[in-house]
């Protein structure tokens, strides 16, 4: 069974918080269903990236980067065309002096 997208996106925030990291819900979406998209912001090279989840064919739930621009510009534009085809995205934004994402399942960096 899966959680339900709120309490998934509650627990993320509270393992950055707890690596030393902070996060916050830039943009609710649907509480049961939303899909989710992180954008992580390193605080010591001001890098950002963002990772959108995927289903591989097998089932399992990854991470993968859409827009793989390091340009935070590029990326907000891509949140805004992703928040106009679903308006059930959660938008997610980890601040971090690593650039640390705190996601548990994996992530293919393309």
């Amino acid at each position: 069974m899966m959680l339900s997208t709120d309490i998934w996106v509650a627990a993320l925030i509270r393992r950055a918080e707890l690596g030393g990291g902070f996060g916050m819900v830039v943009r609710k979406g649907d509480a049961r269903a939303g899909s989710v998209l992180v954008k992580t912001l390193n605080l010591a090279d001001k890098s950002v990236r963002l990772y959108g989840e995927a289903t591989r064919g097998d089932g399992e739930r990854v991470w993968m980067r859409p827009a793989l621009s390091d340009q935070e510009a590029d990326l907000d534009r891509y949140i805004e065309r992703a928040i106009r085809i679903d308006p059930d995205v959660w938008v997610i934004e980890i601040e971090d002096k690593q650039g640390r994402h705190f996601l548990t399942e994996p992530v293919e960096e393309g």
